[in-house]
C-alpha cells in the first residue's frame, strides 16, 4: 500500500471564463494534515469542493485528482456517493448550518450512514455516542435541534456526521472561522486527537496562519488561485507570526 493517500496534479477549475484555480499540485500522506492557507478568493474552499466533488455544473475541471491510488476527477453521480461520506468526510464552515433545522442531530445523521452502511438505529447509537464521548460531544445531542447548539457543540455534532464512518480523508473548510476564540482551540485540539486516534488525513482550509502552525504537517500557500508555496510545517515557520493563544 502507497503512503500517499491523495495526489493533485494540475488541478485547473474554470467558471465561465474565470479561471479559480491555475495548475495547482500537491500530495497528503496517509495520517497526514494539510492546511491550505490564502486570503478570501485565493481558491481554497474550490479546491475542498473539487476533491469531494461538489462544484456545480457551472464549474469545469482540468487535471487529476487521485485518492487511494484511483483518479477521482470525474466520477459518476453514483460512484461519487460510494466514497463521498464513507471514505471521504467533510466539516463545512457553518456545520449547524448544514444541518436541516426541523430534525433532529441523530436523525439526519443516521440517514447519511444507512445509505453507506446497513447499521440498525440500536447499533448507530451505539457507534455514535462511543465517538462522541472521544470528542467531547454530550450524547443528548443526537436528540437535539440544531438551532439548539452552541457554536462549539455544532462544530463538534459536524465533526461526528463526517467522521462516524471512519474516512480515510477529512476535508475541513474554515472549522473554526465562525468560533470564538477558546472554542477554536477546543475544536483544533478535538481534530489533532482524532488524527492521532484514528491516523486520519486532513485537508484543512483556513484564512489564519497562526491555525496553520498549529496544525500542519505541510502547507500550501494560494494566492488568487495560484500555488505559492508548498512545503513543511518547519520550512515555512519563520515567515508566520507567533502571536496566538492556539501555540
Amino acid at each position: 500500500m502507497s503512503d500517499e493517500l491523495l495526489r493533485v496534479e494540475n488541478l485547473v477549475v474554470t467558471c465561465g471564463s474565470k479561471k479559480i484555480l491555475r495548475g495547482v499540485n500537491f500530495s497528503v500522506k496517509r495520517g497526514e494534515i494539510l492546511v491550505i492557507v490564502g486570503q478570501s478568493g485565493s481558491g481554497k474552499s474550490t479546491i475542498l469542493k473539487a476533491i469531494d466533488g461538489l462544484l456545480d455544473k457551472n464549474f469545469s475541471i482540468d487535471g487529476r485528482i487521485f485518492f487511494d491510488g484511483r483518479d477521482i476527477s470525474h466520477l459518476s453521480d453514483g460512484e461519487r456517493r460510494k466514497i463521498s461520506g464513507a471514505a471521504i468526510g467533510m466539516i463545512f464552515q457553518n456545520a449547524g448550518a448544514s444541518f436541516c433545522p426541523i430534525r433532529t442531530i441523530g436523525d439526519q445523521i443516521f440517514e447519511s450512514v444507512r445509505a453507506h452502511r446497513d447499521w440498525d438505529r440500536k447499533f448507530f447509537r451505539e457507534r455514535a455516542i462511543d465517538l462522541m464521548q472521544k470528542i467531547n460531544l454530550d450524547p443528548a445531542t443526537l436528540d437535539e435541534y440544531p438551532f439548539r447548539l452552541s457554536g462549539g457543540m455544532a462544530q463538534r455534532a459536524g465533526i461526528l456526521a463526517a467522521t462516524i464512518l471512519e474516512p480515510k480523508l477529512l476535508l475541513a473548510d474554515e472549522p473554526t472561522s465562525a468560533l470564538d476564540v477558546v472554542t477554536q482551540i477546543e475544536v483544533v485540539k478535538e481534530l489533532l486527537k482524532l488524527r492521532e486516534r484514528e491516523k486520519i488525513s486532513i485537508v484543512l482550509v483556513t484564512h489564519d496562519l497562526k491555525i496553520a502552525r498549529r496544525m500542519a504537517d505541510k502547507i500550501l500557500i494560494l494566492r488568487g488561485g495560484e500555488l505559492i508555496e508548498f512545503c513543511m510545517r518547519d520550512q515555512i515557520l519563520p515567515k508566520i507570526r507567533r502571536e496566538s493563544p492556539l501555540l
